[in-house]
């Protein structure tokens, strides 16, 4: 008994002649309908898409952007993904950009050297635009994205000049207010745990803390190198810290993780937590609020920022030499918790 012949071929793919020829149209007619700023009859563009989704045809974006000479791809470049704060952040991201009708390509540096590579890699693409994630990018990787036509947003860490697009919080009002805070309540021994180095959120956040408690009468919080923003150095900067004449009575770490590396550090040392020391974080990650970690920090204005940053995108696609703008959105609430309490003005 012979066999049935095994189906080789996939479905036939729908082609916009296909459309064409079932409506009776010409094909330019046809394909002038997925184009909204093209000239075509309302009623004749409303039968045409129609037709198109009852058939399952959707538009070549490859063969769309020869047209338009824009491909509605955004690049997305982030290398900091073990830091839970950026899941959350990709994953609405992406989300507002798609319902924005664009196409997100995501690339993962798996370091921060590797970022100039990523982006070389998505310029191929020929992506509209390219966001930058917490993720620092030499000059020359800029001005190769600049050179393809294809705008940076940095989003939540600046460029380090204010020659590109930038969404960020407003760091140093951020610091300001974990000093106004601790001052508040007691603290006179202050100290600022320091993340990357060249960040520009760890830089503006440790300014910010500073420079308000000094105002506050305070002498200038010393500052406890980690390193990274991540739990392993804040734990680390824990023990180090131990080892200093005197420990200060309150702490801001430049983020939540190294917040809560740094607390745990601590306890590991047999200190209490906020009995003997406070500890402030900023963020406002979900685990922050665990109860083994119940961990006062700043929130990060995440709505306005990505909302800031999906509108930006827009008009960038379609206006790619928009002069730069740097967006400073003021931070959330100041989220107390058990990892901190009131002291006496006595050392």
């Amino acid at each position: 008994m012979k066999r049935p012949e095994k189906q080789s071929l996939a479905k036939k793919r729908i082609t916009v002649k296909d459309v064409a020829r079932e409506l009776g149209m010409s094909v330019s007619t046809v394909s002038r309908a997925f184009y909204p700023d093209a000239v075509v009859a309302d009623a004749t563009r409303e039968v045409v898409l129609e037709k198109a989704r009852s058939m399952g045809y959707k538009p070549n974006p490859y063969a769309q952007s020869l047209i338009t000479k824009r491909t509605r791809i955004v690049g997305v470049v982030v290398a900091d993904l073990s830091n839970p704060f950026y899941p959350e952040v990709m994953t609405r991201l992406t989300a507002d950009l798609q319902r924005e009708g664009m196409n997100v390509m995501l690339v993962a540096a798996r370091e921060t050297g590797e970022v100039d590579a990523a982006v070389h890699v998505l310029l191929s693409y020929q992506p509209d635009l390219v966001v930058i994630v917490a993720a620092p990018m030499s000059t020359h990787a800029i001005a190769e994205c600049e050179n393809a036509g294809s705008p940076c947003i940095f989003f939540n860490r600046l460029a380090g000049a204010e020659s590109q697009h930038g969404v960020t919080c407003d760091n140093v009002l951020g610091g300001a207010m974990v000093a106004d805070y601790l001052a508040d309540l007691g603290h006179t021994r202050l100290a600022y745990v320091s993340a990357f180095p060249d960040a520009s959120t760890n830089v503006e956040r440790g300014r910010g803390f500073t420079d308000r408690a000094l105002a506050r009468g305070l002498s200038g919080p010393i500052v406890i190198e980690a390193g990274s923003f991540t739990y392993e150095a804040g734990f680390q900067a824990a023990l180090n810290a131990r080892k200093l004449e005197t420990l200060p009575d309150a702490v801001f770490c430049a983020n939540d993780i190294v917040g809560i590396g740094f607390a745990d550090g601590l306890r590991s040392t047999g200190l209490s937590i906020p009995a003997d020391l406070s500890v402030v974080g900023f963020d406002d990650v979900s685990m922050a609020a665990w109860p083994s970690h119940s961990l006062t920090t700043v929130q990060q204005p995440i709505d306005q920022m990505l909302a800031v940053t999906v509108d930006l995108a827009t008009k960038l696609s379609s206006s790619p030499r928009l002069p730069p703008q740097i967006h400073r959105i003021a931070p959330g609430a100041l989220v107390e918790r058990q990892s901190t309490r009131a002291r006496g003005y006595a050392s």
